[in-house]
């Protein structure tokens, strides 16, 4: 029974090596399950049979009433900081003069790789096995983590054994950085929220928090991850570069980061650092700068430390991105399809070059969970070319006269009642007369995917209601060419041919004119369902919330919408001024047709991959089932298309090797429109 349990956690092993460090799994989640249950099983049968190492024990220990501290044989030391080129190149200089005799800075190689924000720790490994965990501390001592760092998952719990890997050294100490990644950080994140729990104002907060618990029981529920960056130590083997460290690591079946570079040119190496400081936001861990190091490690360590940095590397810091400021006030935005979006007013601070004055709250549900208020100081993020943030507020310096924020209940533009769709978090205007939301509404209306409105782009959306020539998206049919030629920038011909492509549009089919009214919910997918079941705009306002769930697609949410669009007075008006300009509003031609075979997907057979851009799974696959098409789950020689999207699995691949077509949602709207005509 030994023997089979030795065996079993192997695989085991193996396969969370697979997993959470290559990222490159070859079993599916069921089959790792089954396999983890076999194991708790024997090991309750055979309790003897236990090992330190067991994929088992990543569980978490009995909570400790504190840390243990430890001395490190060797000091974790810090690296000092440089905050641009200038400073770099000082250091190389210190560097050079350092140097042997006979040898310059040509030639010097050098390692540079992000600089993860996260806890530094050193694990210390005897005759492979895992026996102590330790943070950084002051650098002479440090923190006994070792009963949390053991559940970390891609942290091996004992070097394997294999014939192409060499043998697990004697003695051997990882150093390495624990960071959470930062797609795992916002879901963690929303968890807390979610729970009420306290949320964290950044990964590395996040990690350094999760590490340092007490009981590691909730260290083991915590999305954490290790890349090993260095050796402090190791017995029985000859390690002469940095990078030879790092492969040697990789080897033994530690995750390294695979972002970084190795190399002779110091120019090159601006360059690098220039290419993570521009797309840091590109990267899936949080990295607030990079490192360069001096590749050969007898070169290290003849240049030895100075105080507590070693003299051999340094640290090139990206520009801060959160900064704290005070919340002045906290407003709302209407966007186009009447989404109600609250922002904060903030007291201006400089965040990464940046002096910022507003920023986004998200929603209303997360600024009530958050319990983000006016008057408070907040923490402030701002991620590359993404629209600042408020993070959370600081407790501590909150007002005493503060008062909890209330969401409108009224449009702060057109003061109509809002509305709040069942299990959504969003405030809706549903009132297409609304002001705040009429430019983008006559926008999407024009545009492409909808009523096709050629050349009729946002600015001149924006001159004719300026000039009070639109006051709904209606107004587009009631403009004239006397009109048009008041207007700054028309002349005969540019409003003739505007002319001409409104009235051109108004031949548009249903789906169109139903997708261009911009309802919450309604694209273009769910515009050609209704127009299945619906046959007239008409038919469509008597419709009862039953009655739009029938069709296949639509659930409750989407519903919701069109029943409350439809029964609002403004809209009902908007849809008789549409009426009577000329518009289709009811179904001509293919679209009702009931032979199959007539429709454009007609004996096309399909294979859905991935997350599309506006659809769900059951969206398109009822798209195309009611263009004719067949939606199938296994890609074969049989198969017409693949419609893809992001995070496309094997499907992807096989399609591939077949040389079977690979379209988006937008080509296969494309694809329907041009066999219907449009």
């Amino acid at each position: 029974m030994e023997e089979k349990l030795t065996q079993l956690r192997q695989e085991i092993n193996y396969h969370l090596y697979r997993y959470h460090t290559l990222d490159d799994p070859i079993i599916s989640d069921a089959e790792y399950d089954q396999m983890m249950k076999q194991l708790r099983e024997l090991e309750v049968q055979y309790p003897d049979l236990v090992t330190v190492d067991s994929p088992t024990q990543r569980v978490g220990a009995e909570p400790l009433e504190s840390f243990e501290k430890v001395t490190h044989p060797l000091s974790m030391t810090s690296l000092a900081n440089a905050f641009d080129d200038e400073e770099v190149r000082h250091w190389l200089g210190r560097v050079e003069r350092l140097l042997p005799d006979g040898m310059t800075v040509e030639d010097l190689e050098f390692v540079v790789e992000p600089k993860i924000d996260g806890l530094a720790v050193a694990l210390t490994y005897q005759d492979g096995i895992l026996v102590r965990g330790a943070t950084r501390g002051n650098g002479v001592v440090g923190e006994n983590v070792t009963a949390n760092v053991r559940t970390i998952k891609n942290i091996p719990l004992r070097i394997p054994v294999s014939a192409d890997a060499p043998p697990p050294p004697t003695r051997l100490e990882v150093r390495g950085e624990i960071y959470m990644p930062i797609a795992e950080f916002n879901r963690f994140n929303q968890q807390q929220l979610d729970m009420g729990e306290k949320i964290f104002a950044n990964p590395r907060n996040a990690a350094a928090g999760s590490l340092r618990q007490l009981d590691s029981k909730i260290t083991a529920n915590r999305p954490l991850a290790l890349f090993g960056y260095a050796i402090g130590y190791v017995e029985g083997a000859e390690i002469p570069t940095q990078l030879a460290a790092l492969e040697y690591l990789r080897q033994l079946g530690f995750p390294i980061n695979p972002d970084i570079t190795h190399t002779k040119d110091f120019a090159a190496v601006l360059d690098f650092i220039h290419h993570w400081m521009e797309g840091r936001d590109s990267l899936r861990y949080d990295a607030d700068g990079a490192v360069i190091k001096l590749n050969d490690i007898k070169l290290q360590q003849l240049l030895g430390v100075a105080g507590n940095s070693p003299r051999w590397a340094i640290a090139y810091k990206f520009q801060a991105r959160e900064a704290t400021t005070k919340l002045l006030e906290i407003k709302c935005n209407v966007g186009r399809t009447g989404q109600v979006t609250p922002y904060a007013n903030l007291e201006a601070v400089n965040i990464g070059g940046v002096t910022v004055r507003q920023a986004t709250l998200h929603n209303f549900a997360d600024l009530v969970k958050k319990d983000i208020r006016a008057g408070d100081t907040v923490i402030v993020k701002r991620a590359g070319d993404v629209i600042p943030q408020v993070v959370k507020p600081i407790l501590e310096l909150r007002p005493p006269d503060s008062q909890p924020y209330q969401p409108p209940t009224v449009c702060p533009d057109c003061h109509e009642p809002l509305t709040h769709f069942e299990d959504e978090v969003a405030l809706v205007c549903i009132n297409t007369a609304c002001p705040a939301q009429l430019v983008r509404q006559i926008e999407y209306f024009v545009s492409r995917s909808a009523m096709n409105i050629d050349g009729f782009g946002i600015k001149i959306g924006e001159q004719l209601a300026k000039a009070g020539l639109l006051k709904n998206v209606a107004d587009i049919y009631a403009l004239t060419r006397e009109q048009l030629l008041k207007v700054e920038g028309f002349g005969d011909k540019k409003a003739d041919k505007l002319l001409a492509a409104i009235e051109n549009s108004k031949s548009q089919p249903l789906e169109k004119v139903l997708t261009a009214l911009g309802i919450h919910d309604v694209g273009s997918a769910i515009a050609t369902l209704i127009t299945h079941e619906f046959s007239s705009v008409e038919a469509l306002q008597k419709a009862t919330h039953d009655d739009l769930e029938k069709v296949e697609g639509i659930g409750p949410h989407i519903a919701d919408s069109i029943v409350a669009w439809f029964s609002h007075l403004p809209n009902q008006q908007l849809i008789e001024k549409l009426r009577q300009a000329g518009l289709t509003l009811a179904v001509v031609g293919l679209t009702t047709a009931k032979n199959k075979e007539s429709l454009p997907l007609a004996k096309l057979i399909f294979v859905i991959t991935g997350t599309l851009p506006t659809w769900s799974r059951e969206q398109a696959k009822a798209f195309i089932e009611q263009h004719g098409g067949k939606v199938t789950e296994t890609v074969s020689k049989k198969t017409n298309y693949l419609l893809a999207g992001e995070k496309a699995g094997s499907k992807l691949s096989k399609a591939q090797s077949l040389g079977i077509p690979i379209i988006d949602e937008s080509k296969l709207q494309e694809i329907v429109a041009g066999k219907l005509g449009n």
